[in-house]
């Protein structure tokens, strides 16, 4: 076996640890009944199986089913220089790759943050050596090295109309990445968990620590909401399957105002 898969959030591993050591962080968790480790073969044993969906024109939905680990979903963004796959999760199959790599070669693979590492560098293999870029900032958190993996920091076009850059928040080298063309012209931004798109549609959440409820502190909030304010994007795609399909840049703007006014007292009159 030439890699491991964390059963709790399905990041890679080129050794079977003791722990996870992303999972044993403050803002992750490692089960009560201890470490499991997993492995492709056992997923798919399992019956796992990964699909791939229409979001809008040029950009798709990568899962699986069940979902492994966390359960993230990935997005796949296709364009005429190649494609980005985005926050890559962690399983992949045979049908899934080729369904992908008939959309065209992707070029590079990355995630927003460490938790959505997923199997990064199998995903790089399987599509014929796609670049994995990972945030140097957070590359300690790399638990299976590879030569395809290159580090970045700051902002970094990828492709045309493509761009990732780093408001950083969750980890210090969180990242988005912004689309210029999507949402037929408007903007979009891939924004994993960076910014995390509420069930409610109508706001966003900053966090340090989302299951385990560790709110960010109202300056970095506002920090990462000045760095979305520079970019021009009407729709925003969390790393589920949740979105804010329109005005997303004036949600990220509000929200950010709301969680600075709880977390300063504003409103502890409200409590």
């Amino acid at each position: 076996m030439s890699f491991w898969i964390c059963a709790t959030c399905a990041v890679e591993s080129a050794d079977q640890l003791d722990v996870c050591p992303i999972c044993d962080d403050e803002r992750q968790w490692v089960p009560a009944a201890g470490q499991r480790w997993t492995t492709l073969e056992e997923l798919r044993s399992e019956g796992y199986r990964a699909s791939i969906e229409l979001l809008e024109p040029d950009l798709f939905a990568v899962s699986s089913t069940p979902g492994a680990g966390i359960g993230q979903q990935s997005k796949l963004l296709v364009t005429a220089q190649g494609s980005l796959l985005w926050d890559p999760i962690g399983f992949l199959d045979d049908d899934v790759v080729e369904a992908i790599t008939a959309l065209g070669p992707v070029r590079y693979v990355a995630a927003s943050h460490p938790h959505m590492f997923g199997v990064q560098v199998e995903w790089s293999r399987a599509l014929g050596g796609a670049q994995v870029l990972v945030a140097e900032a957070d590359a300690r958190w790399v638990n299976r090295p590879d030569p395809a993996i290159r580090t970045w920091s700051g902002s970094l076009d990828v492709l045309p109309g493509v761009t990732l850059s780093q408001p950083g928040g969750h980890f210090p080298g969180s990242a988005i990445a912004h689309w210029s063309g999507g949402a037929d012209g408007r903007g979009v931004v891939l924004a994993g968990d960076t910014v995390f798109a509420n069930p409610d549609r109508r706001s966003v959440a900053f966090m340090r620590s989302y299951p385990n409820h560790l709110p960010l502190s109202g300056a970095v909030a506002r920090r990462v909401a000045d760095h979305l304010d520079t970019l021009e994007f009407d729709r925003l795609y969390g790393n589920f399957a949740n979105v804010i399909a329109e005005d997303a840049k004036g949600v990220v703007r509000r929200s950010a105002d709301r969680h600075i006014g709880w977390v300063d007292g504003a409103f502890d009159h409200l409590t």
